[in-house]
C-alpha cells in the first residue's frame, strides 16, 4: 500500500481516480473544496491548492508517495477567462511546487485534448490524423492555454528535481452516471452527443469512460520510475463517440480534415493511445457500444 494524494477527487474523473486507487489497495488522501469524494478515501480535506501556504501544508501534513493532480476550473468558458487561467496555472504551479519540495515520489498532472486548439473561431484542421502526443499544440482560450502551461509547468519541474512526473490528457471524460443519461460536462446527454453529430464534432468524437481514464492514471503513476521524465500521455476510448465512421463524418462537421480522415474507417478514432500502450501497456476497455445498454445501432 502507498499513499496517494488526489486534488479535486469530487471531479467526474477524480471520484473514478480514488475508487479505483483504493480499490487496488493504495491509501488515498482527496482534496477537494466541493463535497462528493467517494467514501473510499482514507481522508479527504478541503484545501484552496492555490493558496501557496496551503499548498505545502497539505503536503507536509499527509506527506503522499504520489500525487495526481486533476483539480482545476474543468471547463471552457465557464468563468472569466482570467480566472480560469489564473486558476489552473497557480494550481498546477503550486501542486508541482509543493510535491518537488517535499520529496513527492511521483506526480501526475491532468491535462486536457484541447491543447491541439480544435474549435478555434478562426477555423482549425489538424495537422494529420489519428492524433497523437507529437501533433502540434495551437491553444486559443484560456482554458486550453491554461493546460499547455500546465504541462510546461510538470516539465519544468521534472527537470529541476529528482520527483518523476507526467501529464494526461484524457479526452471527453464520462463517468457511470453519465452513461445513464445524467447530463454530460457541456450539458448534452451521452446520447444527445450521438444523436447531433455537431455536438461531438467540434472535438473530433472523443471521449473516454472515466474508469478507463482513471486505470490509466493508476498504471502511471506505479510506472513513473520506469518511463522517462517529463512524458505526456492521450487517454482516449478505443472508438468514436459517432454512430458512423470518421471517414465520413470529419470532413462535414471539421472541414480541412478531408485528406487526412479516410484512414479512419469503421469505428477507429481521430485520437491514438499507441504510446500509452507502449509505455504503460494500458487499453482502454470501455465503449460507449457496452455501455448504452439499449443503444440500438
Amino acid at each position: 500500500m502507498s499513499r496517494v494524494l488526489v486534488t479535486g477527487s469530487a471531479g467526474r474523473l477524480g471520484r473514478s481516480v480514488v475508487t479505483t486507487l483504493a480499490a487496488a489497495g493504495h491509501e488515498v488522501i482527496g482534496v477537494d473544496r466541493a463535497p462528493g469524494t467517494p467514501a473510499e478515501a482514507a481522508v479527504t480535506f478541503p484545501a484552496d491548492l492555490t493558496d501557496t501556504g496551503e499548498a505545502f501544508e497539505v503536503m507536509a501534513r499527509f506527506r503522499p508517495e504520489s500525487v495526481i493532480h486533476l483539480a482545476a476550473i474543468a471547463t471552457p468558458f465557464s468563468a472569466p477567462e482570467s480566472v480560469i487561467f489564473k486558476v489552473n496555472t497557480r494550481l498546477a504551479f503550486n501542486v508541482c511546487e509543493a510535491s518537488v519540495a517535499l520529496k513527492v515520489a511521483g506526480v501526475v498532472v491532468a491535462s486536457s485534448p484541447t491543447v491541439i486548439g480544435y474549435g478555434a473561431p478562426g477555423g482549425w484542421a489538424p495537422s494529420y490524423l489519428p492524433i497523437d502526443e507529437e501533433h502540434p499544440v495551437r491553444p486559443w482560450n484560456a482554458y486550453n492555454l491554461s493546460k499547455v502551461v500546465a504541462e510546461q509547468t510538470m516539465k519544468a519541474f521534472a527537470v529541476a528535481g529528482s520527483t518523476r512526473m507526467a501529464a494526461v490528457r484524457p479526452c471527453f471524460v464520462i463517468p457511470p452516471e453519465e452513461w445513464a443519461g445524467a447530463p454530460t460536462q457541456s450539458g448534452h446527454t451521452v446520447r444527445e452527443r450521438l444523436d447531433r453529430p455537431d455536438l461531438g464534432g467540434v472535438s473530433l468524437f472523443n471521449y473516454i469512460d472515466a474508469r478507463d481514464a482513471a486505470e490509466l492514471i493508476a498504471v502511471l503513476a506505479e510506472a513513473l520510475p520506469d518511463v522517462p521524465n517529463g512524458e505526456v500521455f492521450f487517454a482516449g476510448a478505443a472508438d468514436a463517440l459517432a454512430r458512423k465512421p470518421l471517414a465520413d463524418l470529419l470532413p462535414h462537421v471539421v472541414p480541412g480534415t478531408e485528406p487526412f480522415a479516410a484512414g479512419l474507417t469503421g469505428t477507429l478514432p481521430a485520437f491514438s493511445t499507441a504510446k500509452a500502450t507502449r509505455l504503460l501497456g494500458w487499453r482502454p476497455r470501455r465503449s460507449w457500444r457496452s455501455e448504452l445498454k439499449d443503444e440500438t445501432e
